[in-house]
């Protein structure tokens, strides 16, 4: 399968691109920095520099990529949380969910790729009952607070991935990651290892019917059993470093 991998130096994109090499497809991964494009190719990865917020160039290079699958694995987020950025930092990795899928969405049909595969997150529902199941709400998008400035990039997200006609969407609303790169503790609610996460990304290529999944482990904070039928997902998945 050829698949353009959005976001592949990222944190989940760095666990995800060996799952898929050694799966035996052909990728190209995207990265806006020169300086880890060896990283990529290191992995078996063709590696495109881009941004994502230049619609005409995304465009191009996965047009030149010419996927099958294209997963967005995309985020605006540190290296390192700081506390007195937060609301800046979600504001931008919020813009990068709306603009940016919108751009990445739009390359996608234009080549006529098949499935598009995007993260989103188990952590932005509203109140209500747990576990969380793939139906209940995502909280309010109104105001100007952080939680609705994630809601309102998570609704434009989703809704881009998955209404767009002829085109396989499938999201996967990840918990709180933990693990090699990543700010929170197996002790977060709803928590999630990252190799659990990129797992669940490689299983999708092949598995599942377009639509929401739950990936998180199993505290019952979401309810994950779509995930464990349709994808084969299991949250104590780990790579073999």
């Amino acid at each position: 399968m050829r698949i353009f991998l959005a976001g592949a130096s990222g944190v989940i994109g760095r666990r995800l691109m060996p799952l898929l090499v050694s799966a035996g497809h052909a990728v190209v991964g995207t990265t806006r920095s020169a300086d880890k494009a060896n990283m990529l190719r290191a992995c078996g990865v063709e590696p495109v520099i881009v941004d994502v917020f230049d619609g005409s160039a995304l465009h191009k290079a996965v047009a030149a990529a010419r996927p099958q699958v294209v997963i967005h694995q995309l985020t605006d987020l540190p290296d390192v949380l700081d506390a007195v950025h937060r609301t800046e930092t979600l504001a931008r990795n919020s813009r990068l969910r709306v603009e940016g899928t919108a751009n990445l969405v739009a390359a996608t049909r234009a080549v006529s790729a098949h499935r598009l595969i995007a993260q989103s997150i188990a952590f932005a529902y509203a109140g209500g009952p747990e576990p969380h199941a793939e139906g209940d709400p995502i909280a309010s998008a109104a105001g100007d607070e952080p939680s609705a400035v994630t809601a309102r990039g998570v609704l434009a997200l989703e809704d881009a991935v998955l209404g767009s006609p002829g085109l396989a969407g499938i999201v996967l609303r990840y918990g709180r990651l933990y693990g090699p790169g990543t700010w929170n503790t197996p002790n977060a609610r709803a928590p999630l290892h990252v190799d659990a996460a990129a797992r669940a990304a490689s299983l999708a290529v092949t598995r599942g019917a377009p639509g929401i999944y739950n990936i998180a482990e199993d505290d019952g904070a979401v309810a994950i059993e779509k995930a464990r039928s349709e994808l084969g997902f299991d949250p104590a998945f780990r790579l073999k470093d």
